[in-house]
């Protein structure tokens, strides 16, 4: 979007300074880097954020290691084979802890709470397989009330513990939007334990740690309880031996999120899947994050804000000079930029930083910036127009609207071609209808609109009406390098439009029967250096010009009656005007100057002998040899009748100088 220099109410110029925009845009940036921050401490955003990580953090995501825990999984195949009614007779699991203990199973987690009492035969039966190789499940919540809040814990039999069995706590916390996302803080997690029974490292890392997934619902290695009850039967040999092993309900179709399902929850896969995984597939990732460290850190505050004050830090430096179309485009491939680096921290550096503070702050900050920009541009084309529309004609205007950097306000100097256009006799014209106003309005009206319409036609700008004149000059304030030309040519035009105006009101005239007044014009072009620009006070201006060269052409149209001619141009125009013949008529000192100035006339289609012809009577006359009778004056104004008034003229004042 390119810059312009707007104007200031009621006329007056705003030559805003490009610190001006600079400084909002650092105001903006500010003030984005507080908002967003102050956005990120809302539970809302949080939420956003986290399901940012959701997305990201299951994108290519790793599969289970290779030494990850198996699954045995409590699931239909198994109720049917077993075809007894769950909760199962506690001594089918001590078969399934024999089997898996004599199948080289280095440690065995049942995700199951054995918290009451079954028939005795059959806890004793559970008792008597249990050891320190054995973790079972136990589970802590927290019961609100009006008075308190009340923590609970939930742990196996005394008799399992004495027994050699180690507890461990297999809760899982769910964020606000009912996902599992946090790793498990529990000195003695269910996960922990198993680990530490298996005699692998189980330390929990300092700080907010959030699981890494390793695929959607049945990624891990998977059995049914019934086939872990006979394994020599049903599996490969070898295939528990000095492995982890779980065993918890699994539904052999992880259910849908919407229909819930016995010990299944939502976790970061089910943004992609929508289905719940299994408490015991949760909990071998959670031994997973533990031993293998794959934990994927939550970056804090301080690290979260550096990166919102960065990304907007960086989307002003995008704008700093200007803002374009693209910018919306550029905001959003800086999000995918944001969300990028994201994933590549998550899978590299285990650190999570979300991508959401800092598109939001790039986002508003280039596109603010762009809204600014935006507003001042239509601003700017609003006042352009409005200021320039009655000097130039519409097409000049649209490029002044669509590139503002070729006006340059305030006063510069330039060279122009500058045209005064008067009315000849307006003051007895006026006279006579001095009873009439409305039909001198008219007239007025009549006459200038036309000649108005041929000024902008040639590129013109308007620069005044004074009464019955009109002046206009070219090469402002859209650059014209043929100016001098376009004022000839809008010269021409106009005479020829009197003509055609003047029938126009003769016939009128006739039709009413009333008195039919001939309107004859005068102009004066002249070119030269000038001072261009917005003058007046600073409650009302006009994009005028001031200078000699104006001054001269105000002089060679009231001197054009003095030659006969209705056009008369300065020797700077003269000399420009290269599409016409130009014939010089005399040298004079006109008003308000000391040295004489060559005058010419320009006309369209003279021939170079006829040219040469006046070329030569102007010799003559400069050298006092041209005679009164001399037969050029009628073979000139045979050749050249717009000029037969001028010879007349020249002829009379040689018969002057010879009496």
């Amino acid at each position: 979007m390119k810059r312009s220099w707007p104007f200031r109410r009621r006329g007056t110029l705003d030559a805003r300074p490009r610190l001006s925009r600079r400084l909002r845009l650092v105001l903006l940036t500010i003030a984005t880097i507080l908002v967003v921050s102050t956005l990120t401490r809302f539970p809302f955003w949080t939420l956003q954020e986290l399901r940012s990580f959701d997305f990201l953090s299951t994108l290519h995501d790793p599969a289970p290691p290779a030494d990850s825990p198996i699954v045995v999984a409590i699931d239909e195949p198994s109720l049917a084979e077993i075809n007894v009614q769950w909760p199962w007779p506690r001594d089918i699991h001590a078969r399934l802890i024999e089997a898996l203990r004599a199948a080289g199973a280095k440690a065995i987690g049942l995700d199951i709470i054995f918290a009451e009492p079954t028939a005795p035969e059959r806890d004793a039966a559970l008792a008597a397989s249990l050891g320190p190789d054995v973790v079972l499940a136990g589970d802590e919540s927290v019961i609100v009330t009006p008075q308190a809040e009340q923590l609970v814990r939930t742990t196996p039999l005394p008799a399992f513990s004495e027994a050699g069995a180690v507890t461990g706590i297999a809760s899982i916390s769910l964020s606000g939007d009912g996902i599992f996302r946090d790793l498990p803080r529990y000195e003695d997690g269910f996960a922990r334990q198993i680990a530490r029974a298996a005699g692998r490292a189980a330390d929990l890392p300092v700080g907010e740690w959030m699981i890494q997934s390793y695929g959607p619902a049945r990624s891990y290695p998977t059995v049914s309880y019934y086939q872990a009850l006979d394994p020599d039967a049903f599996l490969p040999k070898d295939y528990f031996r000095d492995r982890v092993v779980i065993v918890g309900l699994s539904l052999q179709n992880a259910p849908e999120i919407n229909h819930g399902g016995a010990d299944a929850f939502a976790t970061p896969y089910t943004v992609h899947t929508g289905r719940l995984v299994a408490g015991v597939e949760i909990q071998a990732t959670i031994f997973d994050n533990i031993v293998h460290a794959s934990a994927i850190r939550r970056a804090g505050a301080p690290l979260a804000l550096a990166g919102i004050a960065l990304a907007a830090v960086l989307a002003a430096f995008t704008v700093w000079r200007s803002t374009r179309w693209q910018t919306a485009a550029i905001a959003l491939a800086a999000a995918l930029g944001f969300s990028a680096i994201s994933f590549l921290l998550i899978r590299h550096a285990g650190l999570f930083v979300s991508p959401l503070g800092p598109a939001l702050a790039f986002a508003a900050v280039a596109v603010g910036q762009a809204a600014f920009d935006y507003a001042d541009e239509r601003r700017n084309r609003k006042q352009i127009t409005r200021a320039f529309s009655q000097y130039l004609s519409p097409a000049l205007v649209e490029r002044l609207v669509r590139d503002p950097s070729q006006l340059r306000l305030g006063g510069e100097r330039r060279t122009l071609s500058i045209l005064f256009c008067d009315v000849r006799g307006f003051t007895t014209i006026a006279e006579t209808m001095k009873d009439d106003p409305e039909q001198l309005t008219t007239l007025i009206n009549r006459l200038l609109t036309p000649l108005s319409d041929i000024v902008l036609g040639h590129g013109g700008t308007i620069d005044k009406y004074i009464g019955d004149c009109l002046m206009a000059f070219w090469n402002a304030p859209l650059d014209d390098a043929d100016h001098a030309n376009h004022a000839v040519a809008a010269a021409i035009d106009m005479l020829a439009r009197m003509e055609t105006l003047n029938a126009e009101l003769k016939r009128e005239a006739a039709e009413r029967g009333t008195v039919y007044h001939q309107l004859k014009i005068g102009i004066g072009i002249n070119t030269g250096e000038c001072v261009v620009g917005n003058m007046g006070s600073s409650q009302r201006f006009d994009y005028s010009v001031l200078g000699d060269a104006v001054n001269l052409a105000s002089r060679l149209e009231g001197a054009s009656k003095n030659y006969g001619v209705p056009l008369l141009i300065g020797e700077g125009t003269a000399m420009l005007a290269d599409r016409f013949s130009v014939l010089e008529l005399d040298r004079i000192t006109v008003k308000g100057r000391t040295a004489a100035s060559p005058v010419f006339t320009a006309l369209a289609g003279v021939s170079p002998e006829v040219l040469a012809e006046h070329r030569r009577l102007l010799a003559a006359r400069e050298a006092g040899t041209l005679a009164a009778g001399d037969p050029l004056f009628d073979a000139l104004s045979s050749a050249l009748p717009a000029l037969s008034p001028y010879y007349a003229i020249v002829r009379a004042e040689r018969a002057a100088g010879s009496a």
